[in-house]
């Protein structure tokens, strides 16, 4: 356990605050911690059909570069984390979806964050509007999803919550895990 000394910076921003804090170890030690509070997120992997899957296309600030993800957001307060990723399925793709499945849920930057992300399989997809988001994402893709594990292993998709929701729902597919008939 970790003792809180002091809290030396805070900030707080629109969609989460962070701090700075000195904090005694179990050894005695003084070190400093950052923590940053964020709202959990909610991530989906939307098939179009068994072989192709939608993703986006989005400019990243942190990494300085677009980057090729599948559909994700911030969970609004008081919102399921299902409910989440059926909104932003629509938002940042223009499509609906008939069936969720959840697949994993995940701390991305468990050392210093408590972001919780929750990935979902969607199936049934049917378009029902153009993309309501065209601030942040700059065009949707479709993928087959026979290219998807090659194009991770090249680096082009180098995003945590994409490589794993993929990554996982093929391992489950493979292994029986994934209910019968929910791809269609």
């Amino acid at each position: 356990m970790e003792e809180t000394i002091r809290t030396l910076a805070r900030i707080n921003a629109k969609h989460f605050s962070a701090q700075l804090d000195t904090v005694r170890l179990r050894t005695g030690t003084l070190t400093e911690r950052i923590k940053i509070d964020h709202p959990e997120a909610a991530a989906v992997v939307p098939f179009l059909d068994r072989e192709r899957i939608l993703m986006v296309r989005q400019w990243r600030y942190a990494v300085g570069q677009e980057t090729l993800e599948i559909p994700a957001g911030k969970v609004d307060p008081q919102e399921d984390a299902e409910v989440c990723a059926y909104r932003e399925l629509k938002e940042e793709t223009g499509h609906s979806a008939s069936r969720m499945f959840p697949i994993f849920r995940y701390y991305p930057a468990i050392g210093y964050s408590n972001e919780l992300i929750r990935i979902y399989a969607a199936a049934g997809l049917v378009r029902v509007s153009e993309r309501e988001d065209t601030v942040e994402i700059s065009r949707v893709e479709v993928i087959p999803i026979s290219e998807v594990q090659d194009l991770i292993l090249k680096g082009v998709i180098q995003d945590g919550k994409t490589v794993i929701g993929i990554s996982l729902f093929l391992a489950r597919q493979k292994s029986g895990g994934i209910p019968e008939g929910f791809l269609g």
